[in-house]
């Protein structure tokens, strides 16, 4: 059974990990100065270091207080962008999203769904599959695009059991079908996960979908 739907209804500190390869250049930095220090105070005052030499060793110098500054800049960055990953993902949660899913009935909630019927047809069904792909019950929909509402009841009036159910979309054009697939549905968002550089959101009921996937997004 289905109603019509007229309308769609400062980050904390980053801590910074100290790699092996920088405290590595860290300690060379410090041998090099307390070197360069020894070199300066115990040098033959009749026979002194060459100038030329010794401006060499203070380049040399200033490029690795360079490269210590740089590696410890690139470690605060890093930090940065992993808490902005974070935040984006905790945006996600809570959130209904929509996409070509199955959906989790709890029993008693409606469930939204967004038919794209083929533009040509006449008559449009919607017809609900269970989690073992079992056809359960056909309807008529609008020849529209608004959203409905799925209220889980059987043909009856009886509430279907809980689970979770697939939704398609079959266009006909004088009874002949002309376009059938999976609808769209809305869907919360109960936890967002990282892997491979993409997120994974997982949906009521344990089905995961990329975030790249969702066409909507909306407040429960």
């Amino acid at each position: 059974m289905i109603n019509d739907l007229s309308s769609t209804p400062t980050l904390p500190p980053n801590q910074t990990t100290v790699t092996p390869q920088a405290i590595s250049l860290a300690s060379d930095f410090d041998t090099f100065l307390k070197m360069l220090t020894a070199q300066a105070r115990f040098q033959d005052p009749l026979n002194p270091v060459d100038s030329t030499q010794y401006a060499s060793q203070l380049a040399q110098f200033s490029a690795v207080e360079q490269a210590v500054r740089t590696n410890e800049t690139l470690q605060l960055i890093s930090g940065q962008l992993g808490g902005s990953d974070i935040s984006s993902l905790a945006s996600w949660v809570g959130m209904e999203a929509r996409a070509h899913a199955p959906a989790f009935f709890d029993g008693s909630s409606p469930i939204t769904i967004s038919p794209n019927p083929a533009a040509v047809a006449d008559r449009v069904e919607l017809v609900v599959y269970d989690e073992n792909g079992v056809e359960v019950q056909r309807s008529v929909l609008p020849v529209s695009a608004q959203p409905v509402e799925w209220v889980g009841l059987d043909d009856d009036g009886n509430p279907l059991p809980e689970g979770t159910y697939s939704f398609a979309v079959e266009s006909f054009a004088d009874d002949k079908l002309i376009l059938a697939e999976q609808a769209e549905v809305y869907s919360r968002v109960t936890e967002a996960q990282v892997l491979n550089g993409k997120i994974i959101l997982i949906l009521e009921g344990g089905q995961a979908i990329l975030s790249s996937t969702v066409t909507g997004l909306r407040d429960p």
